[in-house]
């Protein structure tokens, strides 16, 4: 009965999970929408539809990339589910590029390149990990964030406000107004590194301004 399960199968299904584990677990650490059990699967699974692909070319005839070929369309469809569109702000896009590039290295672990896959899973995770760190170390991540003032005029205020985002090169991704006991509030979206957040809270300061910022995303 397991005349079809060879040891270099099982090795190389045993590689593309374990591979997949390792990108998973960065994720799932970051507290990313595509995490271990995620990954695991993905490269799993794109590592058997390759042996699947092989082996049933072999015994059948046919072409040996045909089924393997339509990973590709299914992962994107995956891909794209982690991808989110929030009050103007897209999130999710490095986790669908992950699940991308792991899909990938399942397929070198099921067509046995596993110097291949390893070596790419290594990439991988420094473009993850190294960069990720360099970038949060250097503010060069931007991050949607909500600006909300509180003022008294909201039409003077909010004249002020977008002359001030227009001459920092900065576009609001939502702009809304509205009464409050105290007066009024205004408040926006906008993708900032942490250097423009900090400059565009030095500016709203001078005018005296009393504004307060929460992320929209962790």
């Amino acid at each position: 009965m397991l005349h079809d399960l060879s040891a270099d199968i099982v090795g190389r299904l045993l590689l593309a999970a374990f591979l997949g584990a390792l990108v998973g677990l960065e994720r799932e650490l970051r507290h990313k929408p595509a995490g271990l059990r995620t990954m695991i699967l993905i490269s799993l699974g794109a590592a058997l539809f390759t042996v699947i692909s092989y082996e049933a070319a072999g015994s059948f005839g046919g072409d040996h990339t045909r089924i393997a070929a339509q990973i590709i369309p299914g992962i994107g469809f995956i891909g794209a589910g982690v991808v989110l569109r929030d009050r103007g702000a897209v999130t999710g896009i490095t986790s669908a590029a992950t699940i991308f590039v792991i899909a990938s290295v399942g397929m070198a672990a099921g067509a046995a390149l596993p110097v291949t896959a390893i070596f790419t899973t290594l990439l991988l995770l420094g473009s993850l990990v190294v960069l990720g760190q360099f970038e949060d170390r250097f503010g060069l991540r931007t991050h949607a964030l909500t600006f909300t003032i509180e003022t008294p005029d909201v039409v003077e205020t909010s004249d002020r406000v977008r002359k001030l985002l227009q001459e920092s090169a900065l576009e609001p991704q939502r702009w809304k107004t509205r009464r409050t006991p105290e007066g009024a509030q205004l408040e926006f979206d906008a993708d900032l590194t942490l250097a423009q957040e900090r400059e565009l809270m030095s500016q709203l300061q001078a005018l005296h301004l009393h504004c307060e910022v929460r992320r929209l995303h962790p």
